[in-house]
């Protein structure tokens, strides 16, 4: 494992700060090879999958060191992977903030050794447009302005921004200039703050 020098894409809330590992694949097993070990076993893991395993890993860790994990991505961008952890706090996170985690996090990659191709981890704050995952997020965002991207149309739309009206466990309602949507969760894709001057 080779690791990069911490570094920053700019400040909190614009371009988030990052500190980022490579972690290279033990097995020289081909990008698009599609098949991933764990355990002994072969197992198809899709992104989702590798995102659940880090975010059960990941959490108990970066809560001991007095962080809130806020989202897990696993992407692959220009032909590279990249595994995105996004850390939050009361105050706001710093760059030291990102590689205490990120050191925190890489003997646990190394021992659980779940994905298995070469992929840059990355540590990051979420900055002012951070996604809604759980209760507390909802419940924070209730009358503000968020974005809501969806998977299929829905009149015609697959993107909306508006402020929150209401949520349940299966839906989430937002009002869009006076017109009101009501989208299934299942449906979105992805849902977080909108970014306002």
């Amino acid at each position: 494992m080779a690791k990069t020098p911490p570094s920053h894409g700019g400040n909190r809330g614009s371009t988030p700060l990052r500190t980022m590992t490579i972690q290279s694949n033990p097995g020289n097993v081909p990008a698009n090879a599609g098949t991933f070990l764990l355990y002994g076993e072969e197992l198809m893991k899709n992104e989702k999958e590798i995102c659940d395993i880090t975010e059960t890993l990941l959490s108990p860790i970066a809560e001991k060191l007095g962080y809130e994990l806020v989202d897990v991505e696993f992407v692959k961008e220009s032909g590279e992977y990249f595994l995105r952890a996004f850390i939050d706090k009361d105050g706001g996170i710093t760059l030291d903030d990102c590689v205490s985690v990120s050191d925190a996090f890489n003997p646990v990659l190394d021992k659980e050794d779940y994905i298995d191709y070469s992929y840059t981890f990355e540590v990051s704050s979420p900055g002012l447009t951070r996604p809604l995952k759980k209760e507390k997020d909802y419940i924070r965002n209730i009358g503000k302005l968020i974005e809501i991207h969806t998977y299929s149309a829905v009149s015609g739309c697959k993107f909306f921004r508006g402020i929150l009206k209401s949520y349940d466990k299966d839906t989430v309602t937002i009002d869009c200039d006076g017109s009101i949507y009501t989208l299934e969760r299942s449906n979105i894709s992805g849902i977080r703050q909108a970014f306002t001057d």
